[in-house]
Formats: C-alpha cells, sequence, structure tokens
C-alpha cells in the first residue's frame, strides 16, 4: 500500500507554499505544531491527503489513540500526518499545511514522499516552523529566527543562513531534502523560555504565525491566539510571583538580556502596519480605506 493516500488532488493553487508543523523534536512548548494547525484553522483549510504511519513510526514511543465515535463505538486513532490546502484569493498565494508527529524511522524516504508531493502540485516554497528551549524570559518578546537554505530566498526575505552543526530532527532533515530536489526551504524558530517547557506556549506560536505572515505574504486573522497569549503571559506571571526563587531567576534572564537589546527591538512602522491592514481587508473582500 501506497503511504501517501489522497482524497483529493487539489488543482489551482496559486504560487503554493507549505507549511510544515511537527510534533516532537522541534516542538518545544508545542508552539511550532499548534501554529501550523492555527494557520489550517483560521483559513479554513481543507484536508486532501494523509501519510499512512506504517512504515514511519514507532507506536510504542508515538501511540495509537481510542476514542468513541458518533455512535458510541470506539476506534482508534493512528498518528497520521495531515495535508491540508488553504485557498486565499485575495492573497497572493495559497497555502498547504502539514501536520503531524516526527517520524521515528525511514527518515529520507519519508521526507522524499513529503519532496514528490510538494513538486506534483506546484509548491515554491516549504516554510518549516520550529521551537526550541533558551534562556530566555516570558516577560520579553518572542524572538524568532529565520533560515534558509536557498541563497536568493535569504537575499530576497532578509533570512539569515544557518551554522548550526550538531544534532538535527526530522526539520533539518527536510531542508536537506529541499536543497537536493532545488525546492526553496525557509525554517522560522521561536525561542520559548526553558523553565515553562512543559506547557503549550501560544505566545509563541502567534510569533511564528506573525513571522510567517511576512514570509508568505497571507494575512491571517489570530485574535484568538492573542488573547490565549496575553491570558498565558498573565498566568505564568501570577505563577511566577508566587516563587521567589524563580522570579530570582526570572529577573536575572532580563539582565542579562541587557538594555540593548530593548533598545534596538524593531518596532513596525505605521506604513508597515497599514499595509498590513489593507492586505488582511482585501483578503477578507473588504475595500480598505482611502
Amino acid at each position: 500500500m501506497q503511504p501517501l493516500r489522497w482524497t483529493y488532488r487539489p488543482d489551482g493553487l496559486r504560487a503554493p507554499a507549505l507549511i510544515c508543523g511537527f510534533q516532537g523534536w522541534n516542538d518545544a512548548g508545542d508552539a511550532a505544531s499548534a501554529a501550523a494547525t492555527f494557520v489550517g484553522d483560521a483559513l479554513g483549510a481543507r484536508e486532501f491527503a494523509t501519510i499512512d504511519p506504517e512504515d514511519f513510526y514507532d507506536f510504542q514511543a508515538t501511540r495509537p489513540r481510542i476514542k468513541l465515535d458518533d455512535s458510541q463505538a470506539r476506534v482508534i486513532e493512528w498518528p497520521e500526518v495531515h495535508l491540508y490546502e488553504a485557498r486565499i484569493p485575495r492573497a497572493p498565494r495559497d497555502l498547504i499545511v502539514l501536520s503531524g508527529h516526527e517520524p521515528s524511522f525511514r527518515w529520507r524516504t519519508f521526507t522524499q514522499l513529503i519532496v514528490e508531493l510538494a513538486e506534483a502540485i506546484g509548491v515554491q516554497m516549504v516554510v518549516t516552523l520550529g521551537a526550541l528551549l533558551a534562556d530566555v524570559p516570558h516577560t520579553r518578546p518572542v524572538s524568532v529566527t529565520g533560515f534558509a537554505t536557498d541563497p536568493a530566498l535569504v537575499a530576497r526575505l532578509g533570512l539569515s543562513q544557518s551554522s548550526y552543526e550538531g544534532p538535527t530532527g526530522i526539520v533539518g532533515v527536510l531542508h536537506d531534502a529541499c536543497r537536493t530536489a532545488g525546492l526553496p526551504s525557509a525554517s522560522l524558530w521561536a525561542a520559548v523560555p526553558h523553565y515553562i517547557a512543559a506547557s503549550p506556549n501560544p505566545k509563541a506560536s502567534l510569533a511564528l504565525i506573525r513571522k510567517l505572515e511576512g514570509l508568505v505574504g497571507v494575512v491571517i486573522d489570530a485574535s484568538e491566539l492573542e488573547a490565549a497569549a496575553a491570558e498565558y503571559e498573565r498566568q505564568v506571571n501570577l505563577a511566577v510571583s508566587h516563587d521567589p526563587d524563580i522570579q530570582a531567576f526570572v529577573e536575572k534572564l532580563e539582565a542579562a538580556l541587557g538594555e540593548e537589546e530593548l533598545e534596538t527591538f524593531d518596532l513596525p512602522s505605521g506604513d508597515s502596519i497599514e499595509r498590513d491592514l489593507q492586505r488582511f481587508l482585501r483578503q477578507r473582500g473588504q475595500e480598505p480605506p482611502s
């Protein structure tokens, strides 16, 4: 049985970008996987294919789940990889969203499968979302770093070429497969405070989505996620205030960043905000104010 299972083949996509968010090693605070899922939900994406897990997963490490269907019968949900299409007529491109767990086995076969799917539906750029643990305080804006393997993409989008050497996850292997195939790819990474790594981090998810918007030229209504991020920060502040040791540690992290980091933080210009607002209104079928 072929691992890639099509429900239907999406035709007529306009300059699509493939957005990938994997649960697992690349996903501190569930920030990357939650961001990818939120993008698909916010844009009304439709599932068009799945990747069968049989050849790629250790089911003792990534266990299937039992749930009750509408008739109360017990069914098993396997850890599949899901692919969705989001058509955005007033944006410059459409999106493909891939979400699922990081596979356990046959990474080269798995990533080649994704590259072949991307080529089959005319994907022009692959963007992976990731989140890593870092010595950063939760009180500061989330740092998001962007890398790309294609020199032209680096120059056009103002990204960097990664100099990282060391262990990698499925994201690194996928980017190497894209490079080999000549498919432009970029990677966005959010820094998550390591002292609250066990909790889902909507603030980091929101930061990834905001960076993604500028990368692919698509505006996403993230008001729900903004509210979740504000509530998350309120709860973390409350928890930290109740523990003098953690509070002192956070203050130490803030001091380590120093005033220079605050002074050089780039706030969006009024023109940039206006452009984003007009683009958002056009996507919703509304005329922007003159």
